[in-house]
């Protein structure tokens, strides 16, 4: 081992990973110091998450050496890396649904007492202590299963600080967070660092990695290209480095035209579903990107839903083409004469089948359309899934490979090319660039713009407020399930969704369209 100057407490020397043809990680080299926040960045598939199961104990690397604290290390299992002082907190959840919380907490060596049994008194003493710590207000006796993503993740965090680690490896921790949340993972970074544990963070939010992390190491092509302090690069050249080229404009350009003279494809008035949408009215017409802000728990995931029949109205009327209509499933919204797409929340567990291949991932919504007298052509389905990989720019392969197997861009793209494929006409996407990296974002938003150019319409929701000032033709911001307030054009600003979004002054609308353009600002 080559001597280093500052002892780090994790260094990967001429490390290579691959999976069949594929390099995941190509003779990588760089260290972590101790006590710091180290934020490993990359494009989807540039190796990161490979780097996490390799410091995990996962997999094991093809060539090449880890040291933890100096010493060489051979990590073949979770335990090894346990006992070497590593934790992780995957992106991936691994808790398990059918059990509860604390069940969860003490996975996978709960404490005993002398003759085996499980000490569960002091056992939840011991978790109900650790929460309060953290400031986490968490159900003991929950089922993991129901809780929303959002508390998921932050259990998944809970169970890595709770095993008390030296090393705290946090994959893309903040992508299933709201605002609040990241402000909770904010504190537990800086006391888990004052603590002197050592972090390394994945994130594609550079606002994070330069709020909570001392160095960063960029990845491309499971390559090292750079590791340096946070504070010595700006954030262009960070961009570059990790997709090889400067993105000029990360953002198409809003359509000069407009839609407003369309007539609506699709309206709601008056909706009402869930436990949270109260009474929303908005339109969305043809060539348009209508953004649907929101904090957390405002009724956007019931409005979501409602719309592609996953749930059901309890008031109101959904309209298409001007035309009153029952979502009863999402079959009816699925139907040539409705035509509406959902790309979910959660791509893993919501939008694809990740053991299915990219071919039948895609084809999943309009298989009927390829099966005669009962048998599937599988030539004519994969030559369309083709052509759909082909406009989204997904590599051949994923027509006969797991969903599972490529990086979470890709996952999104394929879940979203199945809506091209169905020639649906609606999309509703929910937060799709959640866990995206800065170049497949882009592509992302390049497919966006394209698809409305071509008279297709998008009800889009998203956690970053940039990309629904920079993306959208018009934007409704949710309060308390219904629209606080509606903004169109250069009347759309981060500071008047936020006023919005927080319930700050504003009043509800009369109706689906009007708006006040005094600085994007409700009328009093």
């Amino acid at each position: 081992m080559t001597n280093h100057v500052t002892s780090p407490v994790v260094a990967i020397e001429g490390v290579s990973k691959s999976f069949g043809a594929t390099k995941a990680i190509d003779n990588a080299t760089f260290s972590i110091e101790r006590g710091t926040v180290h934020a490993l960045l990359g494009e989807n598939g540039a190796g990161k998450s490979t780097t996490m199961k390799l410091l995990s104990g996962l997999l094991s690397p093809d060539n090449g050496s880890l040291y933890i604290n100096g010493k060489p290390v051979s990590l073949k299992s979770p335990r090894d890396a346990h006992r070497c002082g590593i934790q992780t907190a995957f992106q991936e959840l691994t808790l398990v649904d059918d059990l509860t919380v604390l069940e969860n907490m003490l996975l996978p060596t709960a404490p005993v007492g002398p003759l085996g049994m499980l000490r569960r008194s002091g056992a939840r003493r011991d978790v109900t202590a650790h929460f309060k710590a953290i400031d986490l207000d968490v159900d003991l006796n929950a089922i993991a299963g129901e809780l929303d993503l959002s508390v998921k993740q932050k259990i998944e965090i809970a169970r890595a600080l709770y095993r008390k680690p030296d090393v705290l490896l946090l994959d893309e921790p903040t992508s299933a967070l709201s605002g609040k949340d990241v402000l909770w993972l904010g504190e537990i970074i800086a006391n888990a660092k004052r603590a002197g544990i050592t972090i390394v963070f994945i994130s594609h939010r550079l606002p994070e990695v330069r709020q909570f992390c001392d160095r960063l190491t960029i990845l491309r092509n499971g390559k090292h290209i750079v590791t340096a302090n946070v504070a010595d690069v700006t954030d262009d050249e960070v961009v570059e480095k990790i997709i090889g080229r400067s993105i000029e404009n990360a953002f198409p350009p809003r359509p000069v035209a407009g839609s407003n003279g369309r007539d609506p494809v699709l309206e709601v008035r008056q909706l009402a579903a869930g436990e949270k949408l109260a009474g929303v009215d908005l339109t969305l017409r043809p060539g348009e990107i209508h953004g649907v802000a929101a904090l957390q728990g405002m009724g956007q995931l019931d409005l979501f839903s409602a719309c592609f029949g996953a749930l059901p109205a309890k008031a109101g009327a959904i309209l298409i083409d001007g035309q009153d209509v029952y979502l009863g499933s999402p079959a009816d919204a699925l139907s040539p004469s409705i035509g509406i797409g959902f790309v979910p929340e959660d791509r893993k567990t919501e939008g694809l089948f990740l053991k299915l291949n990219g071919t039948a991932n895609a084809s999943l919504p309009v298989v009927d359309q390829f099966s005669h007298y009962g048998l599937l052509n599988l030539k004519a389905e994969r030559a369309a899934t083709r052509a759909v990989f082909n406009a989204v720019e997904v590599a051949d392969r994923a027509l006969y490979m797991a969903a599972g197997s490529f990086s979470g861009g890709n996952q999104q793209k394929i879940a979203i090319s199945k809506w091209f494929l169905a020639q649906s006409r609606i999309l509703l996407l929910f937060d799709p660039t959640r866990g995206i990296d800065v170049g497949t974002k882009h592509q992302l938003y390049v497919l966006m713009r394209k698809f409305t150019d071509a008279g297709g319409a998008i009800l889009f929701h998203s956690t970053e407020v940039p990309e629904l000032v920079h993306l959208c033709d018009r934007v409704s911001v949710l309060y308390e399930g219904r629209v606080a307030l509606q903004l169109q054009g250069d009347d759309i600003s981060e500071t008047a969704i936020m006023e919005a979004a927080l319930g700050g002054r504003h009043a509800v609308q009369d109706g689906p369209d009007t708006q006040d353009s005094s600085h994007g600002r409700m009328r009093a």
